[in-house]
């Protein structure tokens, strides 16, 4: 995520036309682009983040559940 901000803000100050960023070619941000699209393509899926952020939603609400069970018994 934090890339995508990046690539949001440089993406806006080259538009802008912000001083130190009026000399950098728009190539810089689209790389930026590539590398964002591989990371959340593939190296993200090799690594597992992907299943391991679904894993996580669903043994959150798995406990809010058994939670709220308890709490009706009382």
């Amino acid at each position: 995520m934090p890339i995508i901000i990046l690539i949001v803000v440089l993406s806006a100050l080259k538009f802008m036309e912000v001083s130190f960023m009026d000399n950098i070619s728009w190539w810089w941000i689209v790389g930026l682009f590539g590398v964002a699209f591989i990371w959340f393509e593939f190296i993200e899926r090799m690594l597992g983040l992907d299943k391991r952020q679904a894993h996580d939603k669903l043994e959150k609400a798995r406990e809010e559940r058994v939670k709220k069970q308890f709490e009706k018994k009382r």
